[in-house]
Formats: structure tokens, C-alpha cells, sequence
């Protein structure tokens, strides 16, 4: 049950207009927040912003890995498989995508964290997850 119900917090359902989003848009680095990429984020903007209707907390900016994808699947939150009903084409390794701070962590644990994308990632997340932890998994462009 438990499994279900992390499940549907991370991945939602696309929410259109900014309904309260935070207008802050900074990063855990404290500057000006950058696109994550097209069509991800809580609310379908590029973005890993976030409002207190987000119950996922959809603010870490990550290029997703095969292993991240199975790890994902395998608890229950299927981003491989299209979901034409959300506009979701699925996922596949080296797509970039906001995941919920609490999964990117569950997978860090696990070994299976993918990169983070640190100037994508939204201050919100240091809420949650350590800024030192986030930094050794970052991508270098």
C-alpha cells in the first residue's frame, strides 16, 4: 500500500498554469533555477519547481539511467512504459526529468541514483536531501 501511494506521489498527473508555484525559481546553489528540460517538472514546464500542492516534492533535476529506470519500475513507479493519457512519451537512459527528492534519495541509498543537474535543481530540495550528497552525484556539461 505504502509502495502504491509513493507511487502516485511521484509520478502525477501534468498541472497546467502555474496554480502556486514558488516564484523563487532558485537552485541549491542559490542562483537563478534553469530548465530541466521540455514537458517535466510538477507543473509540465521544464522546470523542477514546486508548490505546496506538489505532495512528491518534483525538484531534483536528473539524467535518468537504465538502472535508475529498472530501480523506479521496480518500485512502482513505471517512468519506461508511454502514458498517452499524461502526454508521457516514457522515459529512456540520458533523458533529463524532475524526480521526487525522496526517490532520487531512496536510489542514492541503493547505489542507483542517477546524475543530478545541479543548477536545474530546486532550492526546495536541500529540505530534503544534503547539498554534499546531490554534488557528488552531479552531471558536468
Amino acid at each position: 500500500m505504502l509502495k502504491m501511494l509513493f507511487a502516485a506521489a511521484c509520478f502525477s498527473t501534468p498541472h497546467e498554469g502555474n496554480i502556486s508555484m514558488d516564484k523563487s525559481k532558485k537552485n541549491i546553489l542559490g542562483t537563478s533555477l534553469v530548465k530541466c528540460a521540455d514537458q517535466t517538472g510538477y507543473y509540465r514546464d521544464g522546470y523542477c519547481a514546486s508548490g505546496p500542492e506538489d505532495s512528491g516534492v518534483h525538484v531534483v533535476c536528473s539524467q535518468v539511467t537504465k538502472e535508475f529506470l529498472e530501480f523506479s519500475k521496480k518500485h512502482g513507479n513505471d517512468l519506461i512504459t508511454p502514458r498517452p493519457e499524461y502526454k508521457f512519451k516514457g522515459l529512456k537512459p540520458g533523458d533529463r526529468w524532475c524526480l521526487c527528492a525522496s526517490r532520487w534519495q531512496e536510489a542514492f541509498l541503493q547505489k542507483v541514483a542517477p546524475p543530478v543537474i545541479l543548477e536545474a535543481t530546486h532550492e526546495r530540495a536541500l529540505q530534503i536531501l544534503r547539498i554534499d550528497d546531490l554534488q557528488k552525484s552531479c552531471v558536468v556539461d
